[in-house]
């Protein structure tokens, strides 16, 4: 996957997010631009990771929320509207440990019987870290400062800030694998 399908991700993205959400195209922007930074330490996935980053928060776009929870709906109109890639469809569905948050919503067995997860752990954190390193306008963060921003943002007792709580660890843990990846790359 190459310059087509990354191109491809950012019209399909721009399309749905710059005009109906300005900040959510922001924040996928910088998604982006993280992915593209860590990008070396997955080889010919490279331009899977970019095109997942671009095409993460798709489904927040008013005219493809269906069920209200963003991975499966976006996950869904990339696989129907634009007959994706399986495993870009796949990482999107799952994106930042998305079967948590499914699963405080009524919709963990629909979301993994539909969108198994990807068996391609270091894929799936990076996408994970590029994710939860940028704030909602599209700037760089820590994770913990992300996480905190989350929880602020929604309350502690909304569905995500249940979800984000107990998905903390996890994120933790996925973007210190994906450091440690970075650090290992020859300089």
């Amino acid at each position: 996957m190459g310059d087509l399908i990354k191109k491809w991700a950012t019209q399909v993205a721009e399309a749905e997010l710059s005009s109906t959400l300005p900040r959510r195209w922001a924040h996928t922007q910088g998604v982006a631009k993280r992915a593209v930074e860590v990008s070396q330490v997955l080889g010919q996935d490279a331009g899977l990771l970019i095109a997942a980053a671009t095409l993460h928060d798709v489904g927040y776009a008013p005219r493809l929320a269906t069920t209200g929870f963003h991975p499966l709906d976006g996950a869904r109109f990339l696989r129907e509207e634009h007959g994706a890639d399986e495993r870009l469809v796949r990482l999107v569905a799952n994106h930042s440990f998305a079967l948590l948050e499914a699963e405080e919503r009524g919709l963990r067995e629909e979301l993994a019987d539909e969108f198994p997860l990807l068996e391609e752990p270091l894929l799936v954190d990076a996408l994970v870290y590029c994710d939860m390193t940028t704030t909602p306008d599209g700037g760089r963060t820590t994770v913990e400062e992300r996480v905190v921003e989350i929880l602020g943002r929604y309350g502690g007792d909304s569905v995500v800030g249940r979800f984000i709580r107990r998905a903390a660890p996890e994120i933790f843990g996925a973007v210190g694998r994906v450091e440690a990846a970075l650090a290992a790359q020859p300089r």
